[in-house]
């Protein structure tokens, strides 16, 4: 298996809005531990090391380049 990295999604924009969504209210450390436990679980259904570890190094490129906000 490899990274699949053409979006797959029928809605991004509604994905998006509920990653967004779970954090409100949260404080920064809630968030944080939410965001964990969330690539945790996604991960275990991923299950394939490589995969995974390819999706890290494509999340971490150019996070020397970010403006702070991920852009």
């Amino acid at each position: 298996m490899s990274l699949e990295t053409d979006n797959r999604m029928d809605d991004p924009d509604r994905i998006y809005r509920i990653l967004i969504d779970a954090h409100r209210g949260l404080t920064d450390e809630q968030s944080a531990v939410l965001n964990t436990r969330l690539v945790l679980i996604l991960a275990n259904q991923i299950a394939d090391e490589a995969v995974i570890s390819e999706a890290i190094a494509l999340a971490r490129a150019d996070m020397g380049k970010s403006d702070g906000n991920g852009t």
